[in-house]
Formats: C-alpha cells, sequence, structure tokens
C-alpha cells in the first residue's frame, strides 16, 4: 500500500479547513486518503491512533460530566474550522466550554450548539444544533481559540432547556470574581434588552450570589436559604486571635460560629485526609462548629443537609425566624 504524501507541517496539530489545504498544494486525493478524518463536511483532521482505553466502570457523576465537557470542547475544536465568520458556539455549550457548572445528565454526549445573527443563516451541519437568533451587536469572546457568544447572553440563551437552580449556579460562577466572565448588572441588563421568555431568568437573578466557587456549594447555600435558615457569608475567611488565617469557609454564620462546607470527594488520600483533619481541628479549638455535608446529605433529600444545618445553629442560639 503506498503512504500517504506527507502534510504541511501547519496541518498536523489540529483540524484544518480543505479550502487551506489546497491553498497550500494538497491534492484532492490526498484529503480523501484514510489517515485523514473528517469532523463535517469541508474540514480534515489528521487521524490519530486508537487509543483503546476502556470508560472507568466505576466513574463518578462528576468525573462524567467533566469527561462530557473535554469531549463537547474536542468536538467543537473539530469543527471549528467550518465555522463562517458569522458563526459562533452558543448556548450551554459555550458555557460549558469556560467551565461553568452544567446541568447532570445521562446522555452519552453534551449537545455542540452553533449560532449565527439574522440576517445570516442558520447553520445546517449534522452533529451541531444550528440557531438563528436576533439581530444584535455581534460582540464574542476567544477560549480554547473558539468564537464564543458573550457569556451573558449564553446564559440567558440556556434559559431555554436549563431549569432556575441550573441558571443560578452558572450565574454564581459568571460573577464570581475569580472568572469576571459578567457582572449581576451585565446578567440582569441581559434580560432587560433580550427577554426572558421562559420566566426562568427573573426567577434566577435573586438567588445568584458572589463568591459560591462550586455547583455543589450553590446547591447547598438553596437548600437551606429556601428552608428558612439565614443567609450565610460565602467564602468566608477565619482567623485566629493572633490574626493567622486558619480556613476559608464555604458557607458561614459568624455570628453563630457555625460553618457548613460541601465535600464530594468520594475517596481522599492519606495525606490530603490528614491536612484536612488538621485543618478541621483548628476550626473547633476556635470554638467554631463545622458541618460537612456529604453527596447523599444533599441528593436526593437535601432536607437532611438542611437539618444537620439546622441543628448546629440551634444549638449556637439561632431560632427559626430570625435572621
Amino acid at each position: 500500500m503506498t503512504r500517504p504524501a506527507p502534510l504541511p507541517a501547519s496541518l498536523l496539530q489540529t483540524p484544518f479547513a480543505v479550502a487551506d489545504a489546497r491553498e497550500l498544494g494538497v491534492s484532492p486525493s490526498r484529503l480523501r486518503a484514510d489517515d485523514l478524518e473528517m469532523p463535517t463536511r469541508g474540514v480534515r483532521l489528521l487521524r490519530a491512533p486508537a487509543a483503546g482505553v476502556p470508560l472507568p466502570v466505576d466513574e463518578t457523576p462528576t468525573a462524567r460530566m467533566q469527561r462530557l465537557r473535554a469531549e463537547l470542547l474536542e468536538r467543537a475544536r473539530r469543527f471549528a474550522p467550518a465555522l463562517t465568520e458569522d458563526q459562533f458556539v452558543s448556548h450551554g455549550s459555550g458555557l460549558a466550554i469556560i467551565g461553568a457548572p452544567i446541568p447532570y445528565t445521562s446522555a452519552n454526549r453534551l449537545d455542540l450548539h452553533v449560532s449565527a445573527r439574522r440576517p445570516k443563516p442558520q447553520p445546517a451541519r449534522r452533529g451541531v444544533i444550528g440557531h438563528r437568533l436576533q439581530v444584535r451587536p455581534p460582540d464574542r469572546l476567544r477560549v480554547h481559540d473558539l468564537p464564543i457568544e458573550l457569556p451573558a447572553r449564553m446564559w440567558r440563551q440556556a434559559a431555554s432547556t436549563w431549569n432556575v437552580d441550573d441558571l443560578i449556579a452558572a450565574g454564581d460562577f459568571l460573577i464570581h470574581p475569580r472568572n469576571a466572565f459578567a457582572t449581576i448588572e451585565d446578567l440582569w441588563n441581559e434580560v432587560d434588552e433580550a427577554g426572558d421568555v421562559r420566566g426562568r431568568l427573573k426567577r434566577a437573578l435573586p438567588e445568584i450570589r458572589e463568591g459560591a466557587e462550586s455547583a455543589q456549594e450553590t446547591a447547598l447555600r438553596l437548600a437551606i436559604t429556601r428552608a428558612g435558615l439565614p443567609e450565610p457569608e460565602l467564602n468566608w475567611c477565619l482567623y485566629d486571635h493572633s490574626g493567622r488565617f486558619v480556613a476559608r469557609l464555604d458557607l458561614a454564620y459568624p455570628e453563630y460560629r457555625v460553618a457548613s462546607e460541601y465535600d464530594g470527594r468520594q475517596h481522599a488520600e492519606a495525606e490530603q485526609f490528614a491536612r484536612d483533619a488538621d485543618r478541621w481541628e483548628s476550626i473547633r479549638v476556635l470554638d467554631w462548629q463545622l458541618v460537612r455535608i456529604l453527596s447523599h446529605h444533599l441528593r436526593p433529600d437535601p432536607q437532611i443537609a438542611v437539618d444537620k444545618v439546622a441543628s448546629a445553629l440551634i444549638a449556637a442560639g439561632w431560632r427559626p425566624g430570625r435572621r
């Protein structure tokens, strides 16, 4: 069998447009060779050797969503050379690519949403969900070298399929100073300018908070505040009497010296567990009570987590009806 002719070096590492390859002198027959994949029409990619690595049997829900997110990014990269200058990744796909929390799904893959704005036509390619959006000034980011809709706009677009709590978790992520993808004012302005067809966004906005660092923290906060418990301080820094930093507490009630945190680890390494145990002891020595919430405390019945936090607050002097 004749070996395919070598490709230009610029085409070896990333997906490339057929038109770009032809300009570099690559022949049509070379572009049909078996060592190239076709992610979508007009795009080629040098085929990688088959890895043959089976999926883990005991894959956790968190690990599974991380895998699906990575696979979505790879599909978007493979599709990117086919995008016109008017097309971009949008909706929940864009949120996933920038790292925002996304709804858990039992599907085998995440949808790839690609949009264009009127009067340009809706993207129509196999393997993507195309959208033709209302006329608005083009204003995008480039993330992983992909054109992506502005985060506040993607957050609004995701409301077509996401529930309120998922929108809150994504909103918490977007406005966190560490991420700085949007401000709470940006989210409100987006709703004012482009609408809220299903009413989910205006229900989500009052419960978005700056400071939440994970979707699990958001879920715990929503569970306890909706049950009538006080609103906690988020990621509150605890210092000892000499001013030495002791711990950053996920959800804190300084008035009652009670804190709660979500611990989603299934198996902690011995060294990490030892560090955590020392941290817990340092918090206890300062006369704080730390309520650790594990995954089975929050799901499927969040009342277990609520009861644990409520018991600690009541023991510290809080009474129902007080904020």
